[in-house]
């Protein structure tokens, strides 16, 4: 744990870019099993490796991963992508959403006092929270901290349902300000894909503008009218 600590220290201090700090919440409950948990598998793959090519969103985003299966689980906590290790989901459980998002919450409380703490400016952080079906424990508390947190602008949640049987109405509480979008497990791939390009185009913007703060909810707005017109067709 110190180790882990002196390492990120010592990353904020040779590399003081600005971050993004992106954290994903995905559902690896039981009903993820078989193709979809390959499709998130590879999906979540690929917006790692485009990062990593990617000049500066490489050295200025953060990433952070918690899934939500048999429990509430920190895959990956905040740290540049170049020393993470891609993780690989498999599919077991309920879906505690409620833990989970509490759980990225508090890391991301965490990251913004380490980030001020090194002086190192930020962007304003955002939560992909990413469902199958709907949550099997108690959302009030974590509605109730991400609707504040939306609503003063220190948060962006972005609302995926992943198939047919997903909540889009639970899973809207979460997100005040952005309705929930519904995919295909096959259409992960496009999705991540496009949140790395927005986190490029965050990246080379300034923190603090209005105009940053909304390039991510903007994009997503967009992005949503396309998608939901394609599910439907």
């Amino acid at each position: 744990m110190a180790d882990d600590l002196k390492l990120r220290l010592d990353e904020l201090t040779d590399n003081p870019t600005a971050r993004v700090p992106v954290c994903l919440a995905l559902d690896t409950s039981g009903s993820m099993m078989g193709g979809e948990i390959d499709e998130l598998n590879a999906a979540v793959s690929t917006f790692f490796r485009v990062i990593r090519e990617d000049e500066m969103a490489s050295i200025a985003a953060e990433i952070a991963v918690v899934t939500f299966g048999e429990k509430a689980t920190k895959v990956l906590d905040f740290a540049g992508v170049e020393r993470q290790r891609v993780p690989i989901f498999s599919a077991d459980g309920y879906t505690p959403m409620g833990q989970a998002v509490n759980m990225c919450l508090d890391m991301l409380e965490q990251a913004k006092r380490v980030y001020s703490e090194m002086g190192v400016d930020y962007f304003q952080p955002w939560l992909v929270l990413m469902t199958d079906g709907e949550p099997t424990d108690d959302i009030t508390v974590a509605v109730q901290r991400c609707q504040k947190m939306v609503t003063s602008r220190k948060l962006t949640v972005f609302p995926i349902a992943i198939g047919k049987d997903a909540n889009l109405s639970k899973l809207g509480q979460f997100s005040p300000r952005l309705k929930p979008i519904r995919i295909e497990a096959t259409e992960l791939k496009r999705f991540f894909s496009w949140l790395s390009k927005s986190v490029n185009a965050v990246s080379l913007s300034n923190p603090g503008d209005t105009q940053s703060a909304g390039l991510g909810e903007t994009a997503f707005k967009k992005m949503s009218v396309d998608w939901e017109t394609a599910f439907n067709s």
